[in-house]
C-alpha cells in the first residue's frame, strides 16, 4: 500500500486489502499486503448509486434477495455469488462500510490520522503519522506499535478490523468522540485516549524545484483533486516544466482524473470505455496548458484511474512518461445496493487509451524506463525537454 507509503509496491491483491486502501488516511495495511487497489467508478457515488442493476448485478442482487427470503446472511450469499463470477475487482460491502468508502472519495475520513502496516508476526506498527491530527498530538510515533484499540487486541488481527475499532464502525461514531490505544515504543507500554477528529486526505500536493521544476504529486483521485491539479499548473513558475508523479496512484474517481487531464490538455478525447456493451467516451474540457513540458511519472502502484490519465497524456503526445510498467487495472465498477443494505460494487466493463490500447492486465509501459532515482531522472529529462533557460 519503499520508503515514502506502504503502496509503491503492488503484490496479490484480496478484498480486504481493497477496503483497506480506503481507509488509507487511517490505517493502511503495508508490507503484508503491497499496492492496493481502490474500487472505480465513472461517476460519482450518488450518480453511481442510482445504476440500475444489470449482468452479474442482478445475479448476485437475486442471491441476495433469495438468502434473505430464507433467513440467511444476504451479503454472505452476495460474496458467495461474486467469487462464482471470476470478477477479480468484484466486492461486496455492509453499509458502514460503503458509506465510509463514500467519505473517503469525498477527501474527508473521520480517524486519528495513523498510518501503520501488519508485521510478519501480526503486530501493528506505526508507520506514519498525519501533522497535526489527535494521533500527533499526543506524541505517537512511526515504529510504535499499535496493540490495542478500546481494549481489543490488534495483534493478529485483519487490518481492516483495526481500521473498523479505530473509527468505531460498531457505534458509528462521529467525530469527536473518544478511542482508547494501547500502545508500545522499546520497553515503554502505555495507553493514550484519542478524540477523532474530521481530517483531509490531503491527495495533491505540489513543490518547486530548481529549474524551474513543479512537482504535483497525486496520491488518489478524492473529490477536488481534478480541480487541485489544474490550479496547481495554472501557479506553476512561467517558462518551467511539470513533473505529475503518479506513483503508487491507486485510482479513485474517473470524473477527477479526467479534471487533471483537462488541465493538460485542450479538449480532445481521454479514454473510452464501455458499461455492459455500451460505447462510452471522456473527454477533457478545453483550456489546458499544452505548451509547458510536461514528465508524467509512473511505477508498478499506479492504478486504474491514474493509468486512464497516463494513457491520455502518453497515446496524445503530451507528456514523456518515466518510470516502470503500471499496474494494469483498465476496468470500471458500478456498485448497486443489496436488500439488506450492503452494496455489491462490480465490474461493469473496460477502458482504453485515446489510441484503443487496452489497460486490463497489460497497463500502460514508459517511454524511459527507470526505478531507482526515477524522480531525478524524470526532473532531468523534464529539463531537457525544457531547453536552456533564458
Amino acid at each position: 500500500m519503499s520508503g515514502r507509503d506502504p503502496f509503491c509496491q503492488p503484490r496479490r491483491i484480496r478484498r480486504g486489502a481493497a477496503l483497506t486502501l480506503m481507509f488509507a488516511s487511517v490505517l493502511v495495511a503495508g508490507a503484508a499486503t503491497g499496492s492496493l487497489p481502490q474500487a472505480e467508478r465513472k461517476s460519482a457515488p450518488d450518480e453511481a448509486r442510482s445504476a440500475t442493476p444489470a449482468g452479474h448485478h442482478a445475479d448476485v442482487a437475486r442471491a441476495a434477495e433469495e438468502a434473505m427470503a430464507d433467513g440467511k446472511s444476504p451479503m454472505e450469499a452476495a460474496k458467495r455469488a461474486v467469487s462464482r463470477s471470476g470478477d477479480r475487482w468484484g466486492a461486496v460491502y455492509s453499509r458502514g462500510e460503503y458509506e465510509e468508502f463514500e467519505e473517503s472519495l469525498d477527501g474527508q475520513y473521520t480517524g486519528v490520522g495513523l498510518w501503520a502496516r501488519s508485521e510478519r508476526d501480526g503486530r501493528i506498527e506505526v508507520t506514519k503519522v498525519r501533522a497535526g491530527s489527535p494521533a500527533a498530538a499526543a506524541g505517537i510515533r512511526p515504529g510504535d506499535l499499535l496493540r490495542s484499540v478500546d481494549g481489543h487486541k490488534t495483534d493478529g488481527r485483519p487490518v481492516t478490523e483495526v481500521v473498523s475499532l479505530l473509527r468505531g464502525d460498531a457505534t458509528d461514531a462521529p467525530a469527536g468522540t473518544t478511542v482508547r490505544l494501547g500502545l508500545e515504543r522499546g520497553t515503554r507500554a502505555w495507553t493514550e485516549t484519542l478524540r477523532r477528529a474530521q481530517l483531509s486526505t490531503d491527495s495533491v500536493a505540489v513543490r518547486n524545484v530548481a529549474g524551474p521544476v513543479t512537482v504535483i504529486r497525486v496520491d488518489t483521485f478524492t473529490k477536488g483533486s481534478g480541480d487541485q491539479v489544474r490550479e496547481a499548473v495554472r501557479q506553476a513558475p512561467t517558462g518551467g516544466g511539470i513533473v505529475l508523479d503518479l506513483r503508487g496512484n491507486s485510482g479513485g474517481l474517473v470524473t477527477e482524473a479526467v479534471t487533471a487531464a483537462s488541465a493538460f490538455l485542450d479538449g480532445g478525447l481521454v479514454a473510452t470505455y464501455d458499461v455492459d456493451g455500451e460505447q462510452q467516451a471522456l473527454h477533457a474540457e478545453p483550456g489546458g496548458d499544452t505548451t509547458r513540458p510536461l514528465v508524467a511519472l509512473v511505477d508498478g502502484g499506479t492504478m486504474s484511474a491514474a493509468e486512464l490519465l497516463t494513457g491520455a497524456v502518453q497515446d496524445r503526445g503530451r507528456a514523456l512518461v518515466v518510470g516502470s510498467r503500471t499496474f494494469g487495472k483498465g476496468s470500471v465498477q458500478m456498485p448497486s445496493r443489496l436488500p439488506d443494505g450492503s452494496v455489491a460494487e462490480l465490474t461493469v466493463g473496460h477502458y482504453r487509451t485515446p489510441s484503443g490500447r487496452a489497460v486490463d492486465g497489460r497497463g500502460i509501459t514508459p517511454d524511459l524506463e527507470a526505478d531507482e532515482g526515477a524522480l531525478q531522472r524524470a526532473e532531468t529529462v523534464l529539463r531537457g525537454l525544457a531547453g536552456p533557460s533564458s
